[in-house]
């Protein structure tokens, strides 16, 4: 026969920290970096293909222009929410940061 004693036992468990609640400042402040760095990436994609020209055969013209800027915005919002570069980590900490030191005062 068993011995189910060990399973009637009362088991202690450590109490569990509070649960961090979810604030509004900080997907604010991570929104924000966010597209800090889309805009960051955006303007660096603009310069890294301004020397590309388009293909003589198939493209060129205004059109291409206006889509080419579009397309390359679409790349930074990919690249950012990847946080590839670090850069919206970055923004987001230090927005955080001043928002503690702010409401210390």
């Amino acid at each position: 026969m068993a011995d189910d004693s060990a399973l009637l036992a009362p088991v202690s468990v450590a109490p569990q920290p509070p649960a961090v609640p979810s604030n509004a400042n900080a997907d604010a402040a991570h929104k924000a970096g966010q597209d800090f760095e889309a805009f960051f990436l955006s303007q660096a994609f603009e310069n890294m293909f301004s020397g590309i020209d388009s293909d003589p055969l198939f493209g060129g013209g205004n059109g291409e222009s206006v889509y080419r800027s579009l397309l390359l915005q679409e790349y930074s919002k990919v690249a950012a929410k990847s946080g590839v570069t670090g850069i919206g980590d970055e923004v987001t900490r230090e927005i955080l940061r001043m928002q503690e030191t702010q409401g210390k005062k």
